[in-house]
């Protein structure tokens, strides 16, 4: 017995006395209430219409009653002339206005005579019940809410008057706009999955596989100035991480019809000009850039290839988490500011390119942001490169 607790006593010596183990140890739990409180909280907001949106909502021939029963609801009708319905209907499609309404004319007097038919003999001809036709854009959440709140005040008039009128829906959203929401809703979060773990795989064998080799000790002696060894080693893992990652980027990309239990003819990713695969190809390519540098210091960092990918989890766990953001939000943010942030730039940026509604120069913020942190991870990677301890730890 006192040989076995001298074993064990060894062994937690071992392992509260090495900070990394710890740290490893205690990050699946911490990692796991993050993500959860994290996911949560996005959860709780993906359909909930926007705090600062105050719906714009148009109708031709409005009656008095329809303006009564809405004025009570707070919400506010603007009349408009049925000169105006295809302008309006443009204004939907472009995100600038949220609904339209059309009514019939002389809709409250339609009404009344159907009431007056209800106490009319049977056997008197009924006329026919008029119809209100809403337009609104279903892949626009602001759109879709103002028309779930509309219908259902519609409804509940309906219903308080015996059914005498119908009510239609009419999306104004396309076939390319629905397929453009719904990759943007699932690429961005499958390309970042995909570019880590080519990053990975590539990073931690060409960094930390001939750290333990010890062949890159061999590099580290050489005349080879140790900032150009770091810049070489970037460099070429975004090459080849790049090529990895684009291979299976097109191929879950043609592979989009049959995930989503749909025909060929239904998803087609020939709605993209030539001129957003080039700004997703610079987006894909800075954030390599990035990914490649965190990479390259956890695997420089790591003493075996066993410690760097044990190390390297939180970090496709984080790339997950920002990954999932493009999901959720409605839609890739106006304010350039959310493009400076390491990974969820890139992400929103690709969310926007997939869902055809981006700004250009928050695109090129993202990349060079991207860039640039990317160029100090190198920086410190050379720093790296120059410490023995490091380099030579064992």
């Amino acid at each position: 017995m006192k040989n076995i607790i001298t074993v064990m006593s060894k062994e937690f010596t071992r392992f509260f006395t090495d900070k990394r183990m710890v740290v490893m140890t205690l990050m699946p739990a911490i990692l796991i209430y993050v993500i959860y409180s994290f996911m949560g909280s996005i959860l709780g907001d993906v359909f909930s219409p926007d705090a600062d949106h105050k719906a714009v909502i148009y109708s031709v021939n409005t009656p008095d009653s329809i303006t009564q029963v809405a004025s009570a609801s707070g919400i506010n009708i603007l009349n408009i002339n049925a000169n105006d319905i295809a302008d309006i209907k443009e204004k939907i499609s472009s995100k600038e206005a949220d609904l339209l309404i059309v009514f019939p004319q002389n809709f409250d007097t339609l009404i009344s005579e159907q009431i007056s038919d209800l106490s009319a003999d049977s056997a008197s001809t009924k006329p026919a019940a008029p119809g209100i036709e809403i337009f609104y854009s279903s892949t626009e959440p602001n759109s879709h809410q103002a028309f779930m709140v509309i219908s259902g005040l519609l409804e509940s008039y309906r219903t308080s008057i015996f059914n005498l009128f119908n009510v239609t829906g009419s999306d104004l959203a396309s076939s390319e706009d629905f397929m453009a929401t719904m990759i943007s809703t699932m690429m961005p979060m499958l390309l970042m999955i995909f570019l880590y773990s080519g990053c990975m795989a590539l990073s931690l064998e060409s960094i930390t596989g001939e750290k333990e080799r010890g062949t890159l000790a061999t590099l580290l002696v050489s005349p080879l100035k140790r900032s150009e060894l770091a810049a070489g080693k970037i460099l070429s893992l975004v090459v080849l991480s790049f090529l990895s990652g684009s291979i299976t980027a097109v191929a879950t990309i043609l592979s989009l019809p049959n995930l989503m239990g749909a025909g060929g003819d239904i998803i087609d990713v020939n709605i993209y000009s030539a001129a957003d695969y080039v700004l997703l190809a610079f987006v894909i390519l800075s954030v390599l850039m990035l990914m490649v540098a965190m990479l390259s210091i956890v695997s420089a960092f790591a003493k075996t290839v066993k410690e760097a990918g044990q190390a390297a989890t939180p970090l496709m766990v984080l790339v997950m988490v920002v990954g999932v953001s493009g999901m959720f939000g409605g839609g890739a943010p106006t304010d350039p500011a959310y493009y400076l942030i390491p990974l969820y730039g890139s992400v929103q940026s690709m969310s926007g390119i997939f869902a055809l509604d981006y700004s250009t120069f928050n695109v090129v913020i993202a990349c060079l942001s991207s860039l640039l942190y990317a160029g100090i991870g190198g920086f410190i990677l050379t720093k790296m490169f120059n410490s023995e301890k490091v380099m030579f730890s064992k």
